[in-house]
């Protein structure tokens, strides 16, 4: 079969969730048994895979999906837990006396806070935090999740204290014995050293392209959200937006180059949350007080902004008598326990993720296959969620009663998101678990990514953050895009005579930037909101963002592999034109006399 018709044949399952899920706007539950249908009718017909691998593959979707609805349930029952005890309303007034402007509380927290979970635990979980934050300070869900799907771009890579870089493209290329070699070639006597030049390589596109980012987060709130329904809105706070932005890439690019992949994505948002509250509460950039911007009174909005998780302050216990610091504290708590169980220098995941059966609960070799799940609940940042939630009893003085309310409200959100999950994950399992059949075909991922580069060439830089991109969006994980294609992008890399290592940070930009439309987080994330049903109509608001920034950090790669023909080469020259695209926006919306 040739190379070209196995790559559309790889494409299919991907085709249904397009046409199901997005166009025709079918929800996760009804769209993506068909999805998995397809994945798994190619798996068993076409790649010829044992029928026990693929119930193997599915099984393990089961599994994470299992992991997934736990982290779901704890993120629920915290903000359940804060509504309860009324925080929510102290927090939202803290917001207020910062600005109420939902403008610049949505970079606030969804770009720095965001990144700054992103950073600590990955996987998701700024999603978890963020998303019902905003849900509780009178966001609509809607604009909650697009919003935390947005962000999922700049500080993906470094997530997870730099779990893409070194297990995703560590793990990537090692599978080739000839690499370290070539790191030796290369200057780099510790292969640590090597990973970190990637990361540094990463750490510019990421820097370059997050420019605009929290810009592109407030101008597709105000055009989706808005009572005006108007990129117009989100354009008038640009200089707030880029400050904010540069506040987060500038120590970001630093700590990546200096400290290595660890730490950019925390550091850059815990110093640039110091920087930007400190500059908002002194009125730096900000907007003038009589174009404060909200969204339209709450009777007036879209029944599909809107799930089963909103703010209710009446049902809320009074908050007049809490301190902002008492309200905040159980966020304290979450960011300062994902940071310890995390932080290598104190060793707790040898104890956390130890092969103990009572921390790890294990299925090796699952019907025979090679193919093996596993459950870490200590780890789990659900785990953290939970916790968290039980000494808040004791934090804010809730009564059993309250607590409760909130147990049952969580359980009774909850129920929805299982329905779409247990398809997604599994389809993605047989998606990338599809190698080793008797028709002797690579995995669907690969195929597809061959078939692309056999048609692109030496524009192959151009495409490189797409395949990324679509590897984080089949699989829910930049991580998992990694340590499908890295080896594979170096090797085209190679072959197109350039220096493999930037074709290599670009899969990781491009997996990064998959992650605002990747289809289990959305799923996930939308369950956390309460908006099981509505998944299509939110990646197709962040498609847009997505093309932004797989193309313009596609362009930047071109142009800097390219750099021996001169500045006003391809790659350039198309950074140049988005560039000023974004400009002729910022400079049209901000004319006197525009609406």
């Amino acid at each position: 079969m040739s190379t070209g018709f196995l790559a559309l044949l790889s494409l299919l399952p991907i085709i249904s969730v397009a046409i199901f899920l997005v166009m025709l706007r079918w929800p996760a539950s009804r769209a993506m048994p068909i999805a998995y249908i397809v994945a798994a009718a190619l798996a068993l017909f076409i790649w010829q895979l044992p029928v026990s691998k693929v119930l193997a593959a599915s099984m393990n979707g089961l599994i994470v999906a299992g992991t997934l609805i736990y982290i779901i349930f704890g993120a629920i029952l915290l903000l359940n837990t804060l509504q309860q005890s009324g925080a929510i309303n102290t927090i939202r007034q803290g917001f207020s006396d910062i600005t109420p402007d939902r403008r610049i509380q949505v970079i606030i927290i969804a770009w720095l806070f965001g990144s700054f979970i992103e950073g600590s635990a990955g996987f998701g979980t700024p999603a978890a935090v963020a998303v019902p934050l905003m849900v509780g300070l009178g966001f609509p869900a809607m604009a909650a999740v697009v919003a935390g799907m947005i962000i999922q771009s700049t500080p993906v890579s470094f997530g997870a204290m730099g779990t893409p870089i070194l297990v995703g493209v560590n793990t990537g290329l090692s599978a080739d014995p000839d690499m370290i070699a070539f790191a030796i070639e290369s200057g780099f006597s510790e292969w640590e050293d090597f990973l970190g030049s990637i990361g540094t390589k990463i750490a510019i596109i990421h820097a370059a392209a997050g420019t605009f980012i929290p810009l592109l987060v407030t101008a597709v709130m105000t055009r989706f959200f808005g009572a005006n329904r108007s990129f117009a809105d989100g354009f008038k706070v640009w200089k707030f937006a880029i400050f904010a932005a540069l506040s987060m890439t500038i120590p970001y690019l630093l700590v990546a180059t200096f400290l290595g992949p660890e730490f950019p994505s925390m550091f850059g948002g815990m110093i640039g949350l110091a920087i930007v509250v400190t500059a908002a509460k002194n009125g730096f950039l900000m907007p003038d007080k009589n174009n404060t911007w909200d969204f339209d009174d709450k009777k007036n909005w879209d029944a599909e902004w809107t799930g089963a998780l909103q703010s209710d302050p009446s049902q809320a216990g009074a908050a007049s008598d809490m301190s902002l610091i008492r309200a905040w504290s159980p966020y304290f708590f979450v960011a300062g326990l994902l940071v310890l169980t995390r932080l290598r220098a104190l060793n707790m995941e040898t104890f956390l993720r130890s092969d103990h059966p009572l921390v790890t609960w294990s299925w090796p070799e699952i019907f025979g296959s090679d193919i093996g799940a596993s459950f870490q609940p200590l780890w789990s940042p659900g785990t953290i969620f939970i916790i968290v939630s039980l000494i808040t009893i004791l934090l804010h003085g809730l009564k059993r009663s309250e607590y409760q309310v909130a147990l049952k409200s969580s359980l009774k959100t909850l129920v929805p998101a299982s329905a779409a999950l247990i398809f997604t994950v599994p389809m993605v399992q047989v998606f990338i678990n599809s190698s080793g059949g008797a028709a002797g075909y690579e995995q669907m991922p690969i195929a597809l990514a061959e078939g692309v580069a056999n048609i692109a060439g030496s524009a192959w830089p151009f495409f490189s953050t797409f395949i990324g991109g679509l590897g984080a969006f089949v699989a829910g994980s930049n991580t998992v895009s990694n340590m499908m294609f890295s080896l594979f992008q170096f090797g085209v890399g190679e072959r197109i005579l350039v220096d493999p290592t930037w074709i290599v940070a670009l899969q990781a930009v491009g997996g990064a930037s998959g992650n605002i439309i990747c289809v289990h987080n959305v799923v996930a994330a939308s369950a956390v909101a309460g908006l099981i049903g509505k998944e299509g109509s939110v990646i197709r608001k962040t498609l847009l963002p997505f093309f932004y920034y797989a193309l313009i950090t596609g362009s930047l790669g071109y142009g800097i592999v390219n750099l021996s023909n001169g500045l006003f080469n391809a790659g350039f020259i198309m950074v140049a034109l988005i560039v000023a695209t974004m400009l002729y926006f910022i400079f049209r919306y901000n004319r006197s006399g525009v609406p």
